[in-house]
């Protein structure tokens, strides 16, 4: 026997059991990091019971530089980001791995420069790959970088369009404040 009445989805009408309660969201700064070998983008973001709001964004940028100079210079940027808006939480993308094991190396190395200095900074480390960061933030997980930036600019009510290390960043962290968001509200109907 069916649950529903009817298979038809036009006529489909759930039947629920228990009223819909609403779902305190727990209070958190988050620092979203697009590492990168030239140029690290971050992001910070507000995550809260009214959503999520838009702290600061920029990129560290360290090109021209010996090799080792750059890796320094992202440590102790990401260490001052860390000092400066004390985030609860830090979310960061994973290594995409293409045809260059040279560039892969050097993005890998510029992202444990990265972590070593959150992990440092006390705050819990959480990681995304690049397809879920996208799927999270524009429903699409090929999405290009323009509809990334785009979707950032709307869902945090930005004036202007960030630099693209910037948007992705933030793009990285909107992914992590809809994680937490997510395991709240799981955590809430297992009670």
């Amino acid at each position: 026997m069916s649950r529903y009445p009817s298979s038809a989805w036009r006529s489909f009408k759930p039947v629920t059991s228990a009223p819909v309660r609403a779902v305190p969201a727990r209070a958190c700064r988050v620092l979203g990091l697009d590492p990168g070998s030239q140029r690290t983008g971050f992001g910070v973001v507000d995550c809260d019971a009214a959503g999520v709001r838009h702290v600061a964004s920029g990129c560290i940028n360290v090109t021209g530089e010996e090799f080792i100079l750059r890796l320094r210079r992202i440590f102790d940027a990401v260490v001052q980001l860390i000092e400066e808006h004390q985030p609860g939480e830090v979310a960061i993308e994973r290594v995409f791995v293409h045809k260059n094991p040279d560039s892969a190396l050097k993005l890998g190395q510029a992202r444990g420069a990265a972590l070593c200095a959150a992990v440092g900074g006390g705050a819990s480390m959480h990681e995304y790959a690049p397809r879920a960061i996208k799927l999270a933030v524009t429903g699409y997980g090929a999405a290009e970088k323009p509809q990334v930036a785009q979707m950032v600019v709307t869902l945090l009510n930005l004036e202007r369009r960030p630099a693209a290390d910037a948007a992705d960043a933030l793009a990285v962290a909107l992914c992590h404040a809809q994680s937490r968001h997510l395991a709240v509200l799981l955590e809430a109907a297992a009670r």
